[in-house]
């Protein structure tokens, strides 16, 4: 066979393929799923962190500093009071970096479907810049 013939071929091939095969008839490997993305979901979860998991867990860190305080201050003048203001220390610093994580997440969350969107666009123009040579040559 020849390079144009295989060439030919293989770009045949790729005419046929069909891309987001909504109804699963792509072909992977058996029990294996296709991906599949839903905007409305990530959305959903991305603002389930904002408005649920973030405050929540920003309350509970002030309240674990609110009780730790205490306790600190009955313990005043004691080694356990130093004790405590380094796991106090310790504890908001986790704190934070909790919060700027659950943050990150649902930015990532919030991003991925333009991601997608974008990848899928490239994709396609990928394809059409290799299919728009079809029939010349």
């Amino acid at each position: 066979m020849s390079f144009d013939d295989e060439w030919s071929q293989i770009r045949s091939e790729q005419a046929r393929m069909r891309l987001n095969q909504l109804d699963g008839g792509g072909s992977s490997s058996e029990g294996a799923s296709d991906l599949k993305t839903s905007a409305g979901d990530k959305k959903a979860a991305a603002e389930a962190i904002r408005q649920i998991l973030c405050p929540d867990t920003a309350k509970a860190g002030d309240h674990a500093d609110a009780a730790t305080t205490a306790v600190r201050t009955a313990f005043g003048g004691w080694q356990t009071a130093s004790a405590l203001k380094t796991v106090d220390e310790t504890w908001a610093g986790q704190v934070k970096l909790l919060l700027g994580r659950l943050t990150g997440e649902a930015n990532a969350l919030s991003g991925a479907g333009l991601l997608f969107q974008q990848q899928d666009l490239a994709v396609r123009d990928g394809y059409q810049q290799l299919l728009g040579g079809q029939g010349q040559g």
